[in-house]
């Protein structure tokens, strides 16, 4: 018998009698097809107002951007987050912010992509908590463990195992002290096999950190 999901199945929570619309949780994995979208395994999206999360959830994602949207393993992102990419900026380096080029029929002749600015990858670790109508701005990166709060407007890096929250978003707190968030990174049990995982989880979810830095 297989011990949990299929992180390839779309809909994880269906035939197993909830109440609810099982249709409402979707692993990303099984419906993200772009190659500029990476996403681990087990991370999943509350999918109530749309399915499709490529262009729904994120946003301005054009090919010329050429940055990456990259999710790690085991996230929660809830509904109506959205993920705004660097196509969404206008040129800066002219006295007019508006985006001639776009209309093209001879206004995109002069257009220089190099002048619209490219924040880089945005990239969210494992294990990270997407709050309600959060929004992360191009080229954020958010550590492993990391929670952000519903509706904050994520404009910087947040370090593993934060709480943040607010626009902008700003560390409410560290979940656990230095030494630990340390220990949990560098353990890194997202990574391990599903199979190790699932012996683990009682340790994982009860934040016995010794139990976990001897697992096997």
């Amino acid at each position: 018998m297989p011990i949990g999901p299929d992180p390839k199945c779309k809909y994880p929570l269906e035939g197993l009698g909830y109440e609810f619309d099982a249709k409402i949780n979707v692993f990303l994995k099984s419906i993200v097809k772009r190659s500029n979208i990476a996403v681990g395994d087990f991370t999943y999206f509350d999918a109530s107002s749309s399915e499709d999360f490529e262009n729904k959830t994120v946003l301005y994602h054009y090919s010329f951007s050429k940055e990456k949207l990259i999710i790690g393993n085991f996230c929660a992102i809830a509904a109506g987050a959205k993920f705004i990419m660097s196509g969404a900026n206008h040129p800066l380096n002219g006295f007019s912010t508006y985006p001639f080029f776009i209309f093209r029929r001879g206004w995109e002749k002069d257009f220089d992509p190099a002048s619209l600015s490219n924040k880089g990858d945005t990239i969210i670790g494992n294990d990270v908590w997407i709050g309600y109508d959060a929004t992360i701005m191009p080229g954020v990166k958010i550590g492993d463990g990391a929670i952000i709060g519903a509706k904050a407007v994520v404009t910087k890096d947040v370090p593993p195992y934060a709480v943040v929250g607010g626009n902008p978003a700003k560390i409410i707190r560290i979940r656990f002290d230095e030494k630990t968030v340390n220990e949990l990174v560098a353990i890194a049990w997202w990574n391990w096999d599903v199979e190790k995982i699932s012996r683990n989880i009682p340790a994982i979810v009860g934040a016995d950190l010794q139990k976990l830095k001897s697992a096997k």
